[in-house]
């Protein structure tokens, strides 16, 4: 599938993969895992990492979910910009998301995904497509992460 379906046009002009957030929209900070988890041997591993999210919704006809991870540190090490559309059973979803290396390159996967439920089958059939990010992908992605790290509320900020 090279286009998208019909149905899949955005309700907003953030309502679009990689598209500007909206200028009111403020990241949430929180860690990456619940404080029982970050008590384990294994949550020992991730102590300290945060996630920046904004989660905007186009009512029925979808949403859009960016995430930034942080290390201990506050650098970003991983971020995903993920858009859904739907329209009555169907649904498509595009999105591009993978690893921030220290070097500045970023490691990353692009999908796009077509649901159709049906009533005769109790899951949905999924078409799903994976590709390499184009430069374009890696340059909006990590404008994104730079919008999401500027707009962080104030006192979550690390020196």
């Amino acid at each position: 599938m090279d286009q998208p379906p019909a149905y899949a046009v955005p309700a907003a002009p953030w309502h679009a993969l990689l598209a500007p957030i909206p200028v009111d929209a403020v990241p949430v900070r929180k860690p990456v895992a619940s404080p029982e988890i970050l008590t384990t041997e294994h949550g020992a591993a991730i102590a300290g990492w945060e996630q920046l999210t904004v989660e905007l919704s186009a009512g029925p006809a979808g949403l859009r979910h960016i995430l930034v991870v942080l290390d201990a540190t506050g650098q970003p090490i991983a971020v995903s910009d993920t858009v859904l559309y739907a329209s009555g059973a169907e649904s498509y979803q595009e999105s591009v998301g993978g690893r921030l290396e220290p070097d500045g390159t970023f490691r990353g996967t692009r999908w796009r995904t077509v649901g159709i439920e049906s009533e005769e089958e109790d899951e949905p059939k999924l078409d799903a497509t994976r590709s390499e990010p184009s430069s374009a992908d890696i340059a909006g992605i990590k404008a994104l992460v730079a919008e999401l790290l500027r707009r962080q509320p104030e006192q979550a900020r690390k020196p």
